[in-house]
């Protein structure tokens, strides 16, 4: 080129260059993992030992019994609490306040809008000495108060993330309505809930607690699309929005159909949903939710109709809770079995896939897969082993597949590396992971969960995405030997010189972390 091309004056900045230095290289901040005790930075340990402290005891001891994490510490995904508060966002006439620090409620806002929530989320910001002071309490009161308007809200949703659950924040102190607004608190924290889908279950538990006893006290109002004559199936866990058609079809000739589904899009809904027959749980994992509706006496069937195998057996399921004869179930059956099959048979695939993920459908998925014809060695899941995923995983382990509840990333990618499949399905680090090594990969939340998995429909919805992904193997080949010499992590890119790598600076950094995790794990012990 005959000259530089300017958009603007930076060229003009002043470049602060610094200094080489003689001698042992700097001491480092403190290591972000194990925390340096100021606030949300202070690590798991250290502020489930201030909740404890500060009161929190029986709700982390339910919390630990709901959702056990080992065999590590807990699955690596993104904020628990966007799990619940994306559901309450997706319900109408429901107000959303957060109680956290300002860098999670900002990540947690973005997030959310970024998967398409078209409503503002309330923030009760805090300091240190409304903090301690109890004025957060005070504020968050003062807050609902004058969000409570029975014109626009059936319920206000607060929900404390980990600083104001770590500092015993007493949200079950909250007025239980405000003219007419229900009001309900739930805490959210990362070092007590492990996943984002299992903080769905939090939310979904604590509203059909409240609207348990609403319905046990007196009358309650009918929801907008009105009420079943017919027996029905709540359906727990959310799903592709024609799932819940296709079980209502595969349901219709044994008399029933399918209920609303948990979590609901509107308060009313739960009523009933509390005013079913049995509940399927599709997802097996929402503990509160199934002790609410335990103690409303229904009964809970796991695994869902999905694929040949798991269609016929959760039909036989129903109609066993329902006491439907059996040639009605047969019925039933012969409605849907060939359409699956003959669906099954015209989009198979070919070739290996590795699973993973944290929406909890994953064996589902993994089941959908096999009977397509694919070979599924492994499957991992961040959601935990729960006596309704029993049915899936024994099916799975029967086809050959490893099944691992509350499965690590360095889980996920060791499968991957080892097994070297056609196709990896997982979650972004795993994708990103697998594109590096040339394997074809799809990220499970965006590409395999939001499609139909149930009755003829699931049965052919994953051939197209997923053969068309094992087919760009070739493509993936020729980008890995396009980029490669280009380096990896700290020494990625195209370089004038040899990157400028400090061995001993590593050294001694790597040294001092040890020692901090050493520390730590004395502390544990103490």
């Amino acid at each position: 080129m005959a000259r530089e091309v300017e958009y603007d004056d930076a060229k003009t900045a002043e470049v602060i260059e610094g200094e080489a230095v003689d001698g042992a290289a700097p001491d480092l901040a403190a290591d972000p993992r194990a925390g340096d005790g100021m606030g949300c930075h202070a690590g798991a340990g250290a502020m489930e030992a201030a909740a404890r402290e500060a009161g929190q005891s029986e709700l982390l001891d339910r919390y630990a019994a709901d959702y056990p994490q080992g065999p590590h510490d807990k699955p690596q995904s993104m904020c628990p609490a966007f799990g619940s508060l994306r559901t309450g966002l997706r319900m109408r006439r429901v107000g959303t306040v957060l109680s956290g620090s300002a860098c999670c409620v900002y990540g947690l806002s973005f997030v959310s809008h970024f998967y398409g929530a078209r409503r503002s989320i309330g923030y009760v910001p805090f300091s240190s000495e409304t903090l301690v002071t109890g004025k957060l309490f005070e504020d968050i009161r003062d807050s609902v108060h004058e969000m409570a308007d029975p014109e626009r809200y059936d319920a206000i949703v607060v929900t404390n993330l980990c600083v104001p659950t770590a500092s015993g924040v007493p949200l079950r102190l909250l007025p239980k309505d405000i003219n007419g607004v229900r009001i309900i608190g739930i805490d959210v924290p990362g070092f007590g809930v492990p996943t984002h889908a299992e903080a769905k279950d939090v939310l979904a538990g604590a509203m059909l607690a409240r609207a348990r006893e609403e319905a046990e006290a007196g009358p309650v109002r009918r929801p907008r699309a009105g009420v079943e004559d017919r027996p029905s199936v709540t359906l727990l866990g959310e799903m592709f929005p024609a799932d819940p058609m296709q079980i209502g079809g595969m349901l219709a000739p044994m008399g029933l159909a399918a209920g609303p589904v948990v979590p609901a899009r509107e308060w009313r809904e739960l009523y009933a949903a509390l005013d079913c027959g049995a509940v399927a749980a599709i997802h097996p994992f929402y503990t509160s939710a199934i002790r609410e509706f335990e103690r409303a006496g229904r009964p809970v069937i796991g695994s869902a109709p999905v694929g040949y195998d798991g269609t016929a057996a959760w039909l036989e399921a129903v109609g066993e809770a329902f006491g439907v004869a059996a040639e009605r179930v047969a019925a039933a059956k012969d409605a849907v079995l060939p359409a699956i099959r003959g669906a099954l048979g015209g989009a198979r695939i070919d070739g290996t896939v590795t699973l993973s993920g944290y929406e909890g459908s994953e064996l589902l998925v993994a089941r959908l897969l096999i009977e397509s014809g694919a070979d599924v060695p492994y499957v991992g899941t961040a959601c935990p082993k729960t006596p309704h995923a029993l049915a899936d995983k024994d099916w799975l382990e029967a086809k050959g597949t490893k099944v691992v509840f509350r499965a690590s990333l360095e889980q996920d990618l060791s499968a991957m590396e080892a097994i070297r499949p056609d196709l990896a399905i997982g979650t972004t680090p795993v994708v990103q992971k697998g594109k590096e090594l040339g394997i074809p990969s799809l990220y499970f939340t965006n590409l395999i969960s939001a499609r139909p998995l149930m009755g003829p429909a699931g049965a052919g919805s994953l051939a197209q995405v997923v053969n068309a992904a094992i087919g760009n193997a070739e493509r993936m080949g020729k980008m890995r030997a396009f980029y490669q010499g280009v380096g990896a992590g700290e020494t990625a890119g195209v370089w004038e010189g040899a990157p400028n790598v400090q061995e001993r600076f590593r050294a001694q950094n790597l040294k001092k972390l040890e020692r901090q995790r050493k520390a730590a794990k004395a502390q544990e012990m103490i």
